[in-house]
């Protein structure tokens, strides 16, 4: 079988644990047989970003800029526990916060849907996908233990003029501990995020909402809602064009309004939200093990990974020489939304083909009745197959070569 050529490289990012065995395996058994493909590797695991002072983090951001399109395994993020067990300098920052920071990207996240295992909420009949801000806000904050009586302040400083100061709390008498914190976004940060947003929705033909708590962050949260209806504004050419339009709502009401929707909407969420509603969407869709995830910078350049974590329990039991029966459906998707798009982008519909070919082999895979152990609670499917993490792979590759040989 002839390979097809893939014009442009894709920035690869490698991962840990189990994730980091089964992406060697969709690599060697579902892509390189039959891609040839120019891929710039960059090793993220947790060791070797402790070896390069997480420079090799830095420098795989920069590369996805270069280039345009990245894929990425799941990586660990060590606390103080796994700084012992690795033997690391540091507890060192999530490498997607960094990748985040330096693409100034929005992570859309999606779940993805299989006819045999219907959503948990009756109601959703179409995907919903989640935009989650990935700067600032909490995961960049300060943090304060109160241990004695003291005040804590908010104070800024201008370059010019007299600083401002604002009274956070008095800690005194009963209430002299406690905990203190500060947090911040950036009106670029944000105008990035909401323009993203736009931007997704339009493309995808989708409606938008977003979703803060203003009524309580009359300043913070509403910072937010004021930028957003400037977006929509200088949006609503394009949007009337596309057919879509734009909400807004409190954060528990859209909660409420999501449960007893059919979906088909792009959710936006602050950094903290879009980190729990992305969890429960995907939940509510099956499972992580079914949910895309691309973070996508203002000027247009992708990072595609899976939504999940690296799969510890599951590489423990691999480490053991034991069987195991690990998802890996979103791992395979991250690859196939970085093969699509970088196949869009150069102008190669054969290289976007084989990416939804791939795809349709996974999916048909699952509604054949063969798929892994995590999903057979899941599934309608009379009399389902649950098998190990090896020989799922191994249905897919059959299923696709079929399709590549027709």
């Amino acid at each position: 079988m002839t390979k097809i050529t893939v014009k442009n490289p894709i920035v690869e990012l490698d991962g840990d644990e189990m994730t980091r065995v089964i992406w060697a395996k969709i690599k060697e058994q579902l892509l390189l047989p039959f891609l040839d493909i120019d891929l710039k590797y960059y090793d993220l695991s947790v060791t070797n970003r402790d070896a390069t002072d997480d420079q090799v983090t830095v420098e795989a951001a920069r590369a996805i800029l270069r280039y345009g399109v990245g894929v990425k395994c799941a990586t660990i993020t060590p606390n103080e526990d796994r700084v012992k067990e690795f033997g690391l300098k540091k507890a060192w920052p999530s490498p997607n916060a960094t990748i985040r920071a330096i693409m100034d990207g929005t992570v859309f996240r999606k779940p993805i849907t299989v006819s045999n295992i219907p959503p948990a909420v009756k109601y959703w009949k179409k995907p919903i996908t989640i935009a989650r801000h990935a700067f600032g806000d909490i995961y960049r904050d300060q943090e304060l233990v109160i241990e004695r009586p003291g005040t804590v302040e908010l104070v800024y400083t201008p370059q010019e003029g007299e600083p401002q100061r604002l009274l956070v709390n008095r800690f005194d008498g009963d209430a002299g501990s406690g905990v203190a914190m500060a947090m911040f976004n950036t009106d670029k940060s944000i105008h990035s995020f909401a323009r993203a947003c736009f931007t997704y929705a339009i493309g995808e033909k989708i409606n938008l909402w977003f979703a803060t708590k203003d009524t309580i962050s009359k300043q913070y949260h509403a910072r937010f809602r004021e930028i957003f209806a400037w977006e929509a504004e200088a949006h609503r050419a394009q949007m009337e064009a596309a057919g879509i339009t734009y909400s807004y709502f409190l954060i528990d009401d859209a909660v409420a309004q999501i449960m007893k929707n059919e979906g088909g909407m792009l959710w936006a969420c602050m950094n903290y939200d879009g980190d729990v509603m992305s969890d429960m969407i995907a939940t509510g869709f099956g499972s992580l093990g079914l949910m895309t995830s691309v973070l996508v910078s203002p000027d247009g350049k992708y990072e595609y990974e899976a939504a999940h974590g690296t799969v510890t329990r599951h590489y423990r039991r691999h480490q053991r020489g034991e069987e195991t029966s690990t998802n890996s459906v979103a791992l395979i998707f991250a690859w196939t939304g970085a093969i699509g798009k970088r196949g869009e982008l150069d102008g190669t519909p054969e290289v976007t083909a084989f990416a939804r070919q791939l795809e349709q082999a996974v999916i048909e895979t699952i509604e054949g009745g063969v798929m892994t152990r995590d999903l057979l609670p899941l599934t309608t499917t009379p009399n389902p197959r649950g098998v190990d993490t090896w020989t799922f792979l191994n249905a897919v590759e059959e299923r696709l070569r079929a399709k590549l040989a027709s």
